[in-house]
């Protein structure tokens, strides 16, 4: 666990679950673990995880094998790449969204046949 208190530059390489509820800028790489963006977390990086779930911030574009999940609380700004995206009631994103059905690839910005583009919040305002 990141506490509120902590701050990361720099790149966060895991092979274990990782709960942020600090300050995360750069890169975070769990291939095989969750990452968990707690209500006061604020990750400003490029993700890669087996799942993603925002309950706080994240700006970066994030590469899931299983699934990214943006909380009603939560709030993210960048591209997503997963085969199962939930965006709850209430949730902030602007980005896009490539649901192909393949694993991610290694090298974040590859673009797909896919596309979802999406701004404002999910509650369609």
């Amino acid at each position: 666990m990141i506490g509120a208190t902590v701050k990361i530059k720099g790149e966060v390489h895991s092979e274990e679950d990782l709960t942020v509820e600090g300050q995360i800028e750069g890169t975070v790489v769990l291939k095989s673990n969750e990452l968990f963006v707690g209500p006061s977390g604020r990750v400003h990086a490029d993700v890669m995880a087996k799942a993603v779930k925002v309950d706080g911030e994240l700006h970066g574009d994030v590469e899931a094998s299983e699934r990214v999940l943006i909380t009603a609380n939560g709030s993210m700004r960048g591209n997503i790449q997963a085969p199962r995206v939930i965006l709850e009631d209430g949730s902030k994103f602007k980005g896009s969204i490539d649901m192909n059905e393949a694993a991610p690839t290694k090298s974040f910005g590859v673009v797909s046949n896919t596309k979802v583009a999406a701004s404002g919040d999910s509650a369609g305002e």
